[in-house]
């Protein structure tokens, strides 16, 4: 199945602590159906010092699931993912508008 969310993306959360605030993909999990959005869901992880990291409390983006986040359209509203064709080649394109991503 094609990937209607992809690195590089703007995304919306929908849902969650951050529901509303905006993104951009850094990392895709598809066999977990999670990504990683660039400043979003930051959970506190605690890392041991080591030679190279001082350690200490650090802050990490978690992976949200893909059906709690909507790709932004060009108007800057989420908008929903479907598949066309032009010409011979497959493409997305967002739900509200039309346009091609």
């Amino acid at each position: 199945m094609a990937a209607k969310l992809k690195k590089g993306d703007t995304v919306m959360v929908l849902t969650g602590k951050d529901k509303g605030k905006t993104g951009e993909i850094t990392e895709v999990n598809p066999s977990a159906g999670k990504a990683v959005v660039n400043g979003l869901n930051i959970a506190i992880r605690h890392v041991k010092q080591s030679q190279n990291d001082q350690g200490g409390r650090q802050p990490k983006a978690m992976p949200i699931n893909l059906s709690n986040l909507a790709i932004v359209d060009a108007n800057g509203k989420p908008s929903r993912v479907g598949f066309r064709m032009d010409g011979d080649k497959k493409v997305r394109f967002a739900k509200t508008t039309g346009d091609a991503i």
